[in-house]
């Protein structure tokens, strides 16, 4: 029998990296041996102090329901990290602790969102922002933002493109895919227009926020602008920086009146995140910060070898980025030279051809490119590279 779905799932295209996935398993099953480059997850253990106090938690008996937002103790350890890492002040009622950071996203589209909104989201963006933003009923904007800028928004776009039904503005920083970071003087121009439009709630996605080697201080939207801080929510996690994928512990906080519509959302929806990993969580934010240093390190060295060796690939362009483990690379020049329809038919020869698996730049929202991660081995790297040397050399 048939079921009749709703209209919103219906309206929803296969993600263009589903023929890639499919075709990556069915090569494993096989027994082919594929480099899985299209994952988005550190490769590092989570901390032992972190899975410690998660032990503790659960021979404690803390193995309960917990508020809605999150345990008391974690929520301010979140706003004792802003205060230490960004110099922002935030109390417990700002703080919503939600099933990861993607989560509280979604809370803050079905809280804000009506039919006929629109939301900015600069392109390339992160996948899910699309979908979010669409089963919400609302309307995306994309903006497409090349190399040539960095793949980031400028302010002269954002004023062309704000309406007066522009509701929300998605940014994300250090970016996945792009691995590009907003710099202070970005941050202060789109602030300038932003403050033009008081009617624009803005997102700020800040997941990879550790994961960051550029040579100026990183600063957020709100170090620059803190006038903003009254229509601005802040978007985090323990799953990036500590490698804390799998405990699904995500953060925002914002102006009490959104939290509070958020946790209205997340009430009806899951419930409270893991009481467990909640207490694994606090341990992460209040524990030794500087167990981040040789990660970001060794993501970095494989940034500058990946960065290098794709620059040496006939037809590709990778331009080097400030953070996260990702390289998003213009693959324009070589889909012609090779004859290829598009970068998803260009990606399915790649993986039949060498076995590497990569993600479409058009999942992203920007054709022609592809985004490789290098949250893997430095031995697998290479091996992966040589590979692709052969495909694109030949």
């Amino acid at each position: 029998m048939t079921w009749p779905l709703s209209q919103r799932i219906q309206s929803f295209k296969p993600s263009a990296t589903v023929s890639i996935s499919n075709l990556a398993s069915e090569m494993k099953v096989d027994g082919e041996d594929v480099i899985n480059l299209a994952v988005g997850e550190p490769d590092f253990d989570t901390p032992s102090h972190v899975i410690g106090a998660a032990i503790t938690a659960m021979q404690a008996g803390q193995t309960r329901y917990t508020h809605v937002a999150g345990t008391l103790t974690l929520r301010q350890a979140v706003c004792d990290k802003y205060q230490r890492d960004n110099q922002l002040s935030y109390q417990a009622n700002q703080v919503l602790v939600s099933n990861g950071a993607k989560q509280n996203i979604y809370n803050l589209t079905v809280a804000l969102l009506d039919t006929g909104d629109q939301v900015i989201i600069p392109a390339p963006y992160w996948v899910s922002y699309y979908a979010m933003v669409t089963m919400a009923g609302a309307e995306c904007v994309i903006i497409p933002c090349p190399a040539s800028q960095a793949f980031k928004l400028t302010a002269a776009q954002l004023s062309a493109a704000i309406t007066p039904t522009t509701k929300l503005l998605m940014l994300n920083s250090p970016s996945n895919p792009s691995g590009q970071a907003y710099n202070g003087a970005e941050l202060m121009a789109i602030g300038e227009v932003l403050r033009l439009h008081p009617q624009v709630i803005i997102l700020s996605d800040d997941i990879y926020e550790h994961i960051y080697w550029g040579q100026e201080p990183l600063v957020n939207l709100l170090n620059v602008c803190p006038d903003l801080a009254n229509r601005c929510v802040l978007v985090n996690g323990v799953s990036k920086a500590y490698a804390m994928t799998g405990w699904r512990i995500g953060y925002a906080v914002g102006p009490e009146l959104i939290i509070a519509a958020m946790t209205n959302v997340q009430v009806e929806s899951s419930s409270c995140a893991s009481s467990i990993s909640q207490a694994a969580a606090e341990a992460a934010l209040n524990g030794p910060q500087h167990l981040l240093k040789p990660m970001v390190s060794a993501y970095q060295q494989r940034h500058d070898y990946v960065v290098e060796q794709l620059n040496m690939m006939s037809g590709l362009e990778a331009l080097p980025s400030q953070g996260t483990f990702y390289s998003f690379v213009n693959c324009s020049a070589a889909i012609a030279q090779l004859s290829y329809e598009d970068d998803v038919k260009l990606l399915e020869g790649i993986l039949t051809s060498t076995g590497v698996a990569l993600v479409p730049g058009s999942a992203f929202g920007l054709p022609n490119h592809f985004r490789l991660s290098y949250a893997t081995d430095m031995a697998i790297l290479q091996q992966a590279c040589e590979r692709l040397r052969h495909f694109f050399n030949r």
